[in-house]
């Protein structure tokens, strides 16, 4: 935590996908408002869960601005814009001490890569010892940090224990960004294939299933899949966030998503639904059940 606390005074934060922004915004929570200045540049996803945490600070007007009054930049490291990347290059070309978060275990190279231009921070920082071993096979000359992770502890915090959670399901979602050589989405492709698992893993079509919605994707993308699927009891998780969404689940179902890796610290039964078809799944963790070993 030495790393955490060891910052300078001012310090911009710069984010935009959500897996990134909980991990930045958990961690600055634990610093001491008085000895820090934090000037924000949030857009997309970010910008929704920073007013949720600092809801009277002050947002900065554009890139330059929250730069000028700052020692040290903190970014995510997010795919749906390019946003963080920018931030890190302005950072470079101010010789600003630039610091990365990675929020995951995948991609991690193309996540500094934006039209064949690399453009590496200063120094990364992950939250566990799988991250820390992949980054540091994949960044040999960055130095990597590892933190706790506040993100999973918080949302792991106070949740009731599976048995006592009500006998419901939850799918999480997430754009998979490839249809895997056929017409449709993965992340449709991969619902179906966990649909038609349902007899295998004992779920009735009683059972309450609810879509929680990726915070990138738009509103109604599912509703033509829902309508499709009117015999099922499946309908859209409306949550406020991810650990009011656990409390009612005592199962929990998607590709890649880091929500996963909470549902198993939370001891969860927790699905892989990725196809036998899909690349195999890149989540370290030990526990997840993949269905496509299951498959007769």
């Amino acid at each position: 935590m030495d790393a955490l606390h060891l910052l300078p005074e001012r310090i911009a934060v710069v984010c935009h996908d959500a897996g990134g922004a909980n991990m930045v915004l958990s961690m600055l929570e634990t610093l001491p408002a008085h000895e820090h200045q934090l000037g924000f540049f949030m857009q997309g996803p970010a910008e929704k869960l920073w007013r949720m945490r600092f809801p009277d600070a002050p947002a900065a007007s554009s890139l330059d601005e929250v730069l000028d009054r700052a020692d040290v930049l903190i970014s995510g490291t997010g795919w749906a814009s390019d946003l963080e990347y920018e931030a890190r290059v302005q950072a470079r070309a101010r010789k600003l001490r630039s610091i990365a978060v990675l929020d995951h275990w995948v991609n991690y190279a193309e996540r500094f890569v934006r039209d064949g231009q690399t453009v590496l921070p200063d120094q990364i920082w992950v939250c566990d010892s799988d991250a820390n071993s992949i980054a540091k096979q994949s960044f040999p000359t960055v130095p990597v940090v590892q933190l706790p992770n506040f993100y999973l502890q918080e949302q792991v915090r106070s949740l009731p224990a599976a048995s006592a959670a009500p006998d419901e399901l939850l799918y999480v979602m997430e754009p998979v960004r490839s249809n895997w050589g056929g017409d449709t989405a993965g992340e449709f492709q991969a619902l179906d294939f966990f649909m038609s698992m349902l007899p295998q893993l004992g779920i009735t079509h009683e059972t309450a299933i609810r879509l929680r919605p990726h915070p990138s994707d738009p509103p109604g993308k599912y509703a033509g899949w829902l309508a499709g699927h009117a015999h099922l009891n499946v309908s859209m998780d409306d949550s406020r966030d991810l650990h009011a969404a656990l409390v009612s689940a005592r199962r929990v179902a998607g590709c890649e998503s880091f929500a996963l890796v909470v549902a198993l610290a939370a001891g969860r039964q927790v699905y892989c639904t990725l196809p036998p078809w899909a690349p195999p799944c890149r989540l370290p963790h030990k526990g997840l059940i993949h269905l496509k070993d299951l498959r007769n």
